[in-house]
């Protein structure tokens, strides 16, 4: 990938210092966490060691000290190894986030630096059976009880769940107002897992794709939560605070589909090069040449897309329905380029074997985190709607 008008020497420095660390610690050992649904722990500590975990948090909190650039960077690095074992975007990119926005300072010196370093993994535990993009609509509840919170309920799908040592919370808190307390009703309770009685794992998921990340189901049985675990010791701001990040969440997403379909480029590229069909090679075939040019136009508009809004992200000016055009618009174009990539492996293409037949499972889901494609659709319909 090369460099962009955003990047900086720095940058360019970090991105190597990271396609480094994905090549070394990652990609060898991309099988044997594919069989074992989930990564070694120690993954975590050597990603904080390299400076990889939470770049853009600010040094006196053990970050990096950087800005949302350098969490795309390494974002990018990590697509483009496919080294999906670990999800920083959910430790570094989210939770981080949400403790430095909103997070009491006691809560920041408490959980960041530990973040930061890979002591700490850290989730964020929103979806349940019966709710996934509609968090209004969440069980889980929370009690008030003396200096604590009596957390019950079950969170699905949680990314990290196998190793988080924190999480992060929705409840309903104003438990009271039942139904009709609906997002005002809704908190972000910071849970360490450690040692915590009536806390438990549900078994590893088995997805479709990105086998090597651990995905699980939580379980909270009356769990004692101190009240001081409330972000940003206010409750009843849960539903205000997910809104909020949800720009820069989304990008994230966009920035790893675009990202993905370089790399799916790139190995098909030297595929139909060396592949030989009918006496030729296969890139000599029209067909493979009109696809490919396909291909790489839709992974350039992109990558122009993506660094369009994170330029206004960076200028504090990228707004929700934009943010939601962008995670719609590459992850459908993700799964598409990849589709079209795959075809021209022919059967090689449909052996796990390769690496276009995993990343075709792994960008799957990329229409469905995040918030579902039909649902960022319904964002920008209702923006567009009030014009």
């Amino acid at each position: 990938m090369g460099t962009r008008a955003w990047e900086t020497e720095e940058l360019s420095m970090l991105r190597e210092s990271a396609r480094r660390f994905f090549a070394r610690e990652c990609v060898p050992h991309e099988m044997r966490w594919r069989a074992q649904h989930h990564a070694d722990r120690e993954i975590w500590h050597k990603a904080g060691a390299a400076g990889l975990l939470c770049a853009s948090i600010p040094e006196e909190y053990g970050g990096g000290g950087g800005s949302f650039l350098h969490e795309a960077v390494i974002c990018e690095e990590q697509m483009s190894a496919m080294a999906q074992s670990f999800s920083n975007n959910v430790h570094s990119g989210i939770v981080a986030h949400y403790l430095l926005a909103y997070g009491s300072e006691e809560q920041r010196q408490r959980w960041l630096p530990r973040m930061a370093s890979g002591e700490l993994v850290a989730a964020i535990a929103m979806s349940e059976p019966g709710a996934g993009t509609d968090l209004q609509r969440i069980r889980t509840r929370a009690v008030r009880d003396g200096d604590h919170w009596r957390l019950s309920g079950s969170k699905i799908f949680i990314t990290n769940g196998l190793h988080a040592g924190l999480v992060c919370v929705a409840a309903k808190t104003d438990v009271g107002g039942g139904a009709s307390a609906g997002a005002k009703g809704i908190s972000l309770l910071m849970v360490e897992t450690e040692g915590t009685a009536g806390f438990r794992r549900g078994a590893l998921l088995d997805k479709i794709g990105q086998k090597t990340l651990d995905t699980t189901e939580l379980f909270f049985d009356d769990v004692r939560v101190p009240a001081d675990n409330v972000l940003g010791g206010v409750e009843g701001r849960g539903f205000a605070q997910l809104m909020q990040q949800l720009p820069r969440e989304r990008l994230l997403i966009a920035v790893g589909a675009a990202a993905t379909m370089r790399r799916a480029i790139a190995d098909t590229l030297n595929h139909v090069r060396e592949r030989q069909v009918f006496g030729q090679p296969l890139m000599q075939l029209q067909n493979t040449r009109f696809t490919l040019a396909e291909c790489e136009t839709q992974a350039e508009l992109a990558r122009a897309f993506v660094d369009d809004c994170i330029a206004r992200l960076m200028q504090g000016t990228l707004d929700v329905p934009t943010a939601a055009m962008a995670k719609w618009w590459t992850t459908d174009a993700c799964c598409r380029v990849v589709d079209e990539c795959l075809q021209l492996f022919g059967g090689y293409g449909y052996m796990n074997e390769y690496p276009i037949a995993r990343l075709y499972a792994d960008v799957r889901v990329g229409r469905i985190y995040g918030g579902a494609n039909e649902v960022m659709k319904e964002i920008i319909a209702r923006a567009m709607d009030k014009r």
